[in-house]
């Protein structure tokens, strides 16, 4: 048994009226006691819960954040000609909307702007599609990579995807007490606003509720990030709805946010939410997409296209970026990207299955 974790499960778990928020350093000490397994397990359930009870702060985020740079992967700085873009997408999946961020990731890397995503496999408690499955269904399989070799395809493609299970194990070993403790711990907050990049990058971070924007705003000025945007998106994920406003915070250099409210009517976008399907329908529905089928799919592809692109600084403005996205999708360019990140992901691991757009 840990006794200085001890410590500060004491202060995080004394009740509603006696707990403390832990300060930033405390925060970084507790996450690395769990994640090198200092703490014993009973501790570490204990802990987990009683953060979520108590809800975490920004600065304890922040010092969670800085354990994950401290003991976690990253990739290397690459030269191109936009900042990278790192996307904070829900590590427990869809289970009511499709996504279309592969789409999203495939078009920026198209254009030159770096995108890292990063994920596990089907976690609890939601049990959702992730987004490994997804990209495996399109023919890439980032699970059978090391670090090195998901480098080696970043600076081919500009497009990679840090797996927990792979890359990062003293996580990946804690996410059973997720299943154990029956709730989202706030590593699943954290989640959202890691960047495992060590180049300027741009850090996108979906979420559900307010309280998780704010927490996100803090975390992001005390470590420093001053680029990031954050998404009222489809199930906390970075994907822009098409039924209602999205609400959106641009981070600004003074580490406030402006408010950015997108009305898909005024763009010709409004539309149902398309329904989720299994990882092989999905994939079916991108592959017509890039074979320049029109379909709902289409809309919200291009709709998430044009406002990434914009963001990135590719585009000039939002209704420039509809049209380039649209462009680049009709063309075969973003077809011919997963192409290429298909023939880099083989070139590191040849046995994985071949793939072509035309199956």
């Amino acid at each position: 048994m840990s006794n200085a974790f001890r410590e500060l499960l004491r202060k995080v778990g004394s009740g509603p009226h006696t707990s403390e928020d832990l300060t930033r350093s405390e925060a970084a000490a507790a996450t690395r006691m769990m994640l090198l397994q200092e703490a014993t397990p009973a501790q570490i359930g204990a802990f987990m819960i009683a953060h979520r009870i108590k809800r975490p702060t920004g600065t304890e985020l922040a010092g969670m954040l800085d354990a994950y740079d401290e003991l976690g992967p990253s990739l290397q700085p690459i030269s191109a000609r936009y900042p990278a873009v790192v996307m904070g997408i829900p590590y427990d999946g869809r289970s009511r909307t499709a996504p279309v961020s592969p789409i999203t990731a495939l078009l920026l890397a198209t254009v030159g702007c770096p995108v890292v995503m990063h994920g596990g496999r089907r976690m609890p408690t939601k049990e959702g599609l992730p987004l490994i499955e997804l990209w495996q269904a399109l023919g890439v399989d980032w699970a059978k990579l090391s670090l090195a070799q998901v480098q080696q395809v970043f600076e081919q493609t500009q497009l990679g995807f840090v797996y927990l299970p792979q890359q990062f194990p003293l996580a990946e070993q804690l996410v059973p007490y997720r299943e154990q403790i029956g709730k989202r711990p706030p590593f699943a907050t954290l989640e959202l606003f890691w960047c495992p990049y060590l180049g300027e990058a741009k850090i996108i971070s979906g979420f559900v509720h307010p309280p998780t924007e704010e927490m996100a705003r803090i975390a992001f000025a005390l470590r420093g990030t001053r680029s990031f945007v954050t998404v009222k998106g489809l199930e906390g994920s970075c994907d822009l709805p098409r039924e209602r406003t999205c609400i959106i915070g641009l981070g600004q250099p003074d580490a406030s946010i402006q408010r950015l409210l997108l009305h898909p009517r005024d763009y010709g976008f409004a539309g149902a939410d398309l329904a989720l399907g299994s990882a092989a329908e999905l994939a079916a529905s991108m592959q017509a997409l890039l074979r320049g089928e029109l379909s709902s799919f289409s809309e919200a592809a291009i709709w998430n296209g044009g406002f990434y692109l914009w963001q990135s600084g590719h585009s000039a403005d939002l209704e420039s970026g509809f049209g380039q996205a649209k462009d680049l999708i009709a063309s075969g360019q973003v077809a011919q990207k997963l192409a290429e990140v298909i023939a880099a992901v083989e070139q590191q691991h040849p046995a994985q299955a071949a793939y072509s757009l035309a199956e």
